[in-house]
């Protein structure tokens, strides 16, 4: 559901209603507004993390790189996805970080906790994938780098057998790859497609809580490990 459909149906009215070419107004009662206000107070709003997000809001994420929203911004925190989520994981080495780079080239988006993200149409059918490198625990952006240049730097230093600003296991501890918009995929089907988009088979697939691993990281303020926990949960 699209931002503008999801605001119309917390509420907003549609004053009419087109039927082939004719256009018929509709009457809104008083009784219409009280039965309505009436179910509204019955019903539990949904907090910040519940709302479904917009679909196509990442298509302005440069204008918001770097901002300092929470981790699990548009991570597991819908009500339209489901619980467990198909998803691909690559444990994160020089070889994942020039891949990225050649063929996805800069991310779309790039958060100051580190997180780097990818939205790409790589999916069987053209479903759209995330791509998201994880950042390690305790993340701290590399001195004199900012943070949109901290992936490129890194890539281009590891493409050309440079020093980087920070080593490997500072920044990011690995790679995940899922349907962004809650697509229903097969694990295998998922698998094969990452492959052929990034060139290298993922390390582990399987269905993952989200939201589980997000509440966590938030309340350790980033002290967790991403990647081992949503590993651990396909190992169990």
């Amino acid at each position: 559901m699209g931002l503008a459909a999801w605001a119309g149906a917390r509420g907003t009215v549609a004053p009419v209603v087109v039927l082939g070419a004719t256009v018929v107004d509709v009457v809104v009662t008083t009784v219409d507004v009280e039965a309505r206000e009436r179910r509204s107070k019955a019903t539990v709003p949904l907090s910040s993390e519940q709302a479904p997000t917009n679909p196509t809001a990442s298509t302005t994420a440069r204008a918001s790189r770097g901002r300092t929203a929470p981790w699990s911004h548009r991570y597991g925190g819908t009500v339209a996805r489901p619980s467990l989520t198909p998803t691909c994981l690559w444990r994160a080495t020089p070889e994942i970080v020039v891949a990225l780079d050649e063929r996805f080239g800069e991310p779309l988006d790039a958060y100051v906790n580190g997180s780097q993200v990818w939205l790409r149409d790589d999916g069987p059918g053209g479903v759209t994938l995330e791509w998201r490198l994880h950042p390690v625990a305790g993340y701290r952006r590399p001195a004199n780098v900012d943070t949109y240049e901290v992936f490129s730097s890194v890539a281009l230093a590891f493409a050309t057998d440079e020093s980087p600003p920070a080593r490997l296991d500072a920044l990011w501890e690995g790679l995940e790859a899922f349907a962004a918009h809650g697509d229903e995929l097969e694990p295998a089907t998922l698998s094969h497609a990452t492959t052929e988009a990034l060139g290298i088979p993922p390390d582990a697939c399987g269905l993952v809580d989200h939201k589980v691993v997000a509440d966590e990281w938030e309340r350790t303020n980033g002290a967790v490990s991403i990647i081992e926990r949503l590993l651990a949960q396909l190992d169990a």
